[in-house]
């Protein structure tokens, strides 16, 4: 494994471990949050580039192809977020506060994009 990649798995893993802490205090605190959200996306975007570390460094047609790809799909899944999320608030199936809406679309948004880049390198 190459020294990029490790560092990649090490901050991965660093945000991994946040994201349990800040889950196990909501827990704790009998009051569930979306704190934990951004750092567990942070950890599995580092974990998406660190297996996409060797082929991202050649910069061929392929990674391009991948990039291009990744980024057509995660569009069209935001956009299914946000309907979907739109109809759960707006017929009353979830109350959640405008900030926990944008921490939950933005944690979606991460891990969506890198995970998609991931499943294009697997596929192409």
């Amino acid at each position: 494994m190459e020294g990029s990649r490790k560092i990649f798995i090490v901050i991965g893993s660093f945000y991994l471990i946040i994201s349990l802490f800040l889950l196990t205090v909501s827990i704790l605190a009998k009051e569930l949050t979306m704190t934990f959200l951004m750092p567990l996306a942070m950890a599995i975007m580092c974990y998406c580039l660190g297996y996409l570390y060797p082929e991202w460094k050649q910069k061929d047609e392929r990674m391009r192809l991948i990039r291009t790809k990744g980024l057509s799909a995660s569009f069209f899944a935001l956009l299914l977020y946000y309907f979907v999320f739109s109809g759960l608030l707006q017929f009353g199936v979830i109350s959640i506060t405008a900030m926990q809406l944008l921490n939950l679309l933005g944690a979606l948004m991460i891990i969506t994009v890198f995970l998609s880049f991931v499943i294009f390198a697997k596929i192409y």
